[in-house]
Order: C-alpha cells, then sequence, then structure tokens
C-alpha cells in the first residue's frame, strides 16, 4: 500500500475533516473522522504532529507510530472516509501498546458519533 495515495494533502481537506467530522479524544491523541465523498475513493488519512511534541526526529518517530496503529483500520472504514490524527504533548513518551489503546478507542468512539450524526441527516 502506498501512503501517497491514502494521505491528506491539502489544508482544505484537513479544515474540511476537523471542521465537518465527529472527534474523539484520548490522554494523547485527538481523532476526527468524516465522510469527504460518497464516492469509491479509498480512506485518507493525515497526521497533525506539532513542534510542541519536539524535535523533528521525535516528530516522525510519533508520526511513523501512528502510521502503522492506523494501517489495518483503512479496510475496515468506509469508503470517502477521512481521518486526521492529532497528537497531543507527551505522546512521545506513552508506550506504543497504550498508544494503540488509545487510538484504536478513540476511532471506534468517532466512527460510533459519525453514524449517529450520519443516520441523523437522513
Amino acid at each position: 500500500m502506498y501512503w501517497s495515495s491514502r494521505r491528506l494533502h491539502s489544508g482544505d481537506e484537513f479544515r474540511a475533516v476537523t471542521r465537518g467530522g465527529a472527534r474523539s479524544a484520548r490522554s494523547h491523541v485527538v481523532v476526527h473522522l468524516t465522510l469527504l465523498t460518497q464516492e469509491e475513493a479509498a480512506p485518507r488519512v493525515g497526521f497533525v504532529v506539532s513542534k510542541k511534541i519536539g524535535n523533528a526526529v521525535v516528530r516522525n518517530r510519533v508520526t511513523r507510530r501512528l502510521r502503522e496503529i492506523v494501517r489495518p483500520h483503512l479496510e475496515t472504514l468506509p469508503a470517502g472516509s477521512a481521518i486526521v490524527l492529532r497528537a497531543l504533548p507527551g505522546i512521545e513518551a506513552q508506550p506504543f501498546a497504550e498508544l494503540r489503546e488509545d487510538v484504536d478507542s478513540a476511532l471506534a468512539s468517532a466512527s460510533r458519533k459519525l453514524a449517529r450524526r450520519v443516520e441523523r441527516s437522513r
């Protein structure tokens, strides 16, 4: 799987997901989830890891860890969906297993919220 085809690229896409989607937060990560299009496009992912997290080496490590946690979820998400994961300070010190639990929990919660929102709009 190539990540370039699964990434959110523009600031407009990031804004659309963060402002219009369902949000779920945990201690070190915030997950935004929305449906960008109704077409059969593969789910797309964006990561926001600010300089508050650490230097470039630390930020890249956090991004790689988040990417590996999200990878198995891409097959289960509906077509046309988009996710933005925003890292919060302290994420760099969190063990991988705990980070995975936080992301899985937040993603499940955001999925439930989005499903309820879609059902209400019909």
